[in-house]
């Protein structure tokens, strides 16, 4: 499987387990440093980058069963599939040659 990498020297926005927010910002993961990190490292691997999202969703799912009730109900499943996974920018088609 394929990792994410830092883009230009920046620090990673990675999750933050097990609550899915990210680990630099707090925002929910994947943030928008994170889609813009992953979208760059995936950049002409959509289906690997399909496939590491598919794979952070899952552990995610995962994770509801050790949710801290302190932090207030566990987030919807459909809210976390939309989240991590309904991101991604559309396909762009060959260039023409």
């Amino acid at each position: 499987m394929i990792d994410p990498k830092p883009v230009a020297g920046r620090q990673l926005h990675l999750p933050l387990r097990p609550v899915w927010c990210c680990r630099v910002c707090a925002q929910p993961w994947p943030c928008a440093d994170a889609r813009l990190d992953l979208t760059v490292s995936f950049r002409h691997q959509r289906i690997a980058l399909m496939l590491y999202l598919g794979t952070q969703f899952v552990d995610a799912v995962s994770d509801l069963h050790v949710y801290d009730s302190a932090l207030g109900p566990p987030p919807d499943v459909r809210a976390i599939f939309d989240r991590i996974m309904c991101w991604m920018p559309p396909e762009r088609p060959p260039a023409a040659t």
